[in-house]
């Protein structure tokens, strides 16, 4: 048996590159779907794996490491399933865009309260800042303020104009790191950008909904020169969140979190308590606006039963 590292997931098969430094095909054992995993994909990539060798030189999966932490995302709008976009993280690096398709806030934060959840560091990046009007900039720092002064890191890029391109390079190192946004944000143009030499597709807006259209379909990791790994990830349209009661919600949002010990209850959901200290924190714009309606986005969503609890 040998250990190694899923590289990448292509649906039925997936690349585990060895520790001896093979690249072998694997198939999961056929029991291995037993253990209780309900997810589309019981193994990620990003995953550590015992792997089984065969005469045709390909693999059986046969056993799987406990994870330090991983990412999800639903699977589909009714599904109980999840699907996990990738394991064993460093940090995920969120890339969003003002405009050309524009990111909500919304997918925004929940993003992050699904990054909290499962122990995943976020830093963001605002990608396209050569297309943006004035008012689009103002916007853009108002953004950045917001976020930097939650606890999220903020990088400006262009991945088409290369600015802000080295910078994000130079924090790759070492480091495990995940790419993850809507399709159309020039995901794959900023890793393209940092990995020239790769083999990585682009695609163009479509111009009639200014949406963009997928260009990867399985996440896939890509080894770095100068140490650690960077992963690509197909682009996110939803992101519902999974396993959490409604008092804990707002554990996922940090602003929230801290000021919520005041709350005259311990177990307050912050709509309509008396003595909750979050609404009043709201009034008194010490709680932005965007990130309460997010907040109650949530769990609007879970008393819809439109993201069903994942196991």
């Amino acid at each position: 048996m040998e250990k190694g590292l899923v590289i990448k997931n292509t649906g039925s098969w997936y690349v585990v590159k060895t520790d001896a430094g093979r690249e072998v095909e694997c198939k999961i054992k056929g029991n291995f779907r037993l253990k209780g995993i309900r997810s589309t994909n019981p193994i990620a990539v990003g995953d550590r794996v015992s792997i089984i060798p065969n005469a045709e030189g390909t693999a059986f999966i046969a056993d799987i490491a406990d994870r330090k932490n991983y990412i999800v995302r639903k699977a589909s709008n009714l599904s109980k399933q999840s699907h996990i976009l990738a394991a064993n993280l460093d940090r995920c690096f969120l890339i969003v865009t003002i405009n050309y398709p524009e990111t909500s806030t919304t997918f925004i934060d929940r993003f992050l309260a699904s990054a909290e959840a499962y122990n995943v560091p976020v830093s963001i990046i605002f990608n396209k800042t050569d297309l943006y009007t004035e008012e689009e900039r103002h916007y853009l720092h108002g953004l950045i303020t917001l976020y930097e002064h939650i606890g999220y890191p903020c990088h400006t890029v262009s991945a088409m104009q290369g600015e802000g391109i080295e910078n994000i390079r130079s924090s790759l190192r070492g480091n495990i790191t995940l790419f993850a946004g809507h399709s159309g944000v020039g995901k794959s143009t900023l890793i393209k950008a940092i990995l020239p030499d790769r083999d990585i597709r682009t695609a163009a807006i479509s111009d009639v909904h200014n949406k963009g259209m997928h260009t990867t379909t399985f996440s896939e990791m890509y080894e770095l020169s100068d140490g650690g790994y960077l992963i690509d990830t197909p682009g996110v349209k939803g992101f519902g969140t999974f396993d959490m009661k409604d008092e804990e919600v707002g554990h996922y949002f940090k602003d929230i979190f801290a000021i919520s010990a005041d709350c005259r209850f311990n177990n307050c959901t912050h709509r309509h308590e008396p003595g909750c200290a979050v609404l009043q924190a709201v009034e008194e714009h010490r709680i932005a606006h965007s990130r309460y309606t997010s907040y109650l986005n949530i769990l609007e969503d879970k008393e819809d039963g439109k993201y069903r609890a994942a196991y």
